[in-house]
């Protein structure tokens, strides 16, 4: 007799974007030749942690070690954060603000995409459905939780020619009376971008006559090497609340130890009577806290780590985006429209006409890795079709051998004239 089982999987996942760029970037790497001997290059991920010259500082690795050895602090966490970590965060993302952030109203996470569910799900609502405008193109880990809380997504564009700004005239288009909030990444992932502080204010000014908050991904703050400095978008709170996100995975490179926060740039305090701060803390009561001895090293971690550590890493991305805008711009079929000025990426669009036997950025990037071992990421993960996004976050001696491998691999799919 054959047994009747009574559980099955969840149909309405089905219709939940998967994580794409990991997704994608792990169907790149099974097209990988096995046989070719050289080293892959790896220029899909923005984890340069796995270069020798980009390991974090000795401080930061002082402090954990501090931490687990005390003995004190291998017990579970509060769930908005132990309270030395809030404050020394508070602290930190204060010396950039024209106002100061409290402890109350910093909540540690693990991680920032941890920062990003917590927060998208405390702001949705299913009757009637609330809307986010998001970037395009952008981070697509927020399409997929967006999708899970139950958030309609619009998508608003940057615009390449003008260094990748918001295009506000059609942002303000898209949005309606259930639009609760807009998403914006600066230093931009994939874009490279840094916003002006007077683009800032104006998305400031645009969403406050919207009615709506801005969520601020500030994951690279301060990983900026060009002519504009990193401004973060909680200084026009007392234009329009911000909730600001970010962690010490990008700047301290160390992405694996999982701590990100997330900070309430509200000075009047406008976010207080909708019920959104409530529902981030109820939301954290029923997640994962991040690790209680990583959040008891940041005060060390903050205080500690020196500023040559900071400007080595910078000089090292600031090298690395000129060789990589450089040499991509030597290949008649990739166009870069502007040299990167933060993060970690650079977006590069393809010219297929130019290419045989190639259709699109997927096929691009699969034959790619088949042919020369370097991985990079089909822009259609993070919403531009017959784009690539490149990172540049590895050692110079490696980008070039990538980059070359890049030129060759054209050169040879080139259409014969």
């Amino acid at each position: 007799m054959e047994n009747k089982w009574n559980f099955q999987g969840n149909g309405e996942l089905k219709l939940v974007p998967a994580p794409r760029i990991r997704g994608v970037l792990s169907m790149i790497m099974q097209n990988l030749n096995k046989d070719d001997q050289r080293t892959t290059i790896p220029l899909g991920i923005g984890d340069p942690s796995a270069f020798p010259c980009f390991r974090t500082s000795i401080s930061a690795e002082d402090a954990i070690v501090e931490s687990v050895r005390s003995g004190k602090f291998n017990c579970y966490s509060p769930s908005i954060g132990i309270l030395p970590a809030r404050r020394a965060i508070a602290d930190y993302l204060s010396n950039d603000l024209p106002y100061k952030l409290s402890p109350d109203d910093v909540y540690v996470t693990s991680g920032c995409t941890h920062a990003i569910e917590m927060v998208l799900t405390a702001i949705s609502r299913s009757s009637p459905v609330a809307n986010i405008l998001l970037p395009r193109p952008g981070f697509t880990f927020y399409d997929t939780r967006a999708a899970y809380s139950n958030l309609e997504v619009r998508r608003y564009d940057l615009l390449p020619e003008k260094g990748w700004e918001v295009d506000l005239e059609a942002l303000e288009a898209l949005a309606d009376e259930y639009t609760v909030a807009m998403v914006i990444i600066n230093p931009g992932n994939p874009c490279g971008s840094v916003y002006t502080s007077q683009h800032l204010k104006k998305i400031a000014e645009t969403a406050r006559k919207l009615g709506i908050l801005v969520i601020a991904d500030e994951v690279y703050n301060h990983l900026t090497f060009g002519s504009t400095p990193f401004v973060p978008m909680g200084t026009f709170g007392s234009i329009v609340p911000v909730l600001t996100l970010g962690s010490i995975s990008k700047r301290w490179i160390v992405p694996g130890w999982r701590l990100g926060w997330i900070a309430i740039c509200d000075p009047n305090a406008i976010l207080q009577n909708s019920g959104i701060i409530k529902s981030i803390t109820g939301c954290l009561e029923v997640s994962s806290d991040a690790p209680t001895f990583i959040q008891a090293a940041i005060p060390q971690i903050i205080e500690h780590t020196k500023e040559d550590f900071f400007l080595k890493i910078v000089e090292m991305l600031r090298g690395a985006a000129v060789i990589c805008f450089d040499k991509l711009n030597e290949i008649p079929c990739i166009t870069c429209p502007s040299k990167p000025e933060g993060s970690m990426f650079v977006m590069a669009k393809l010219n297929l006409s130019l290419l045989d036997e190639i259709s699109d950025d997927v096929e691009f990037s699969l034959k790619l890795a088949k042919e020369e071992s370097v991985i990079v990421l089909p822009g259609m993960a993070v919403g531009l079709k017959n784009w690539l996004r490149i990172t540049f976050a590895c050692d110079h001696s490696s980008l070039e051998d990538g980059l070359g491998r890049i030129k060759g691999f054209c050169e040879r799919h080139a259409k014969k004239k």
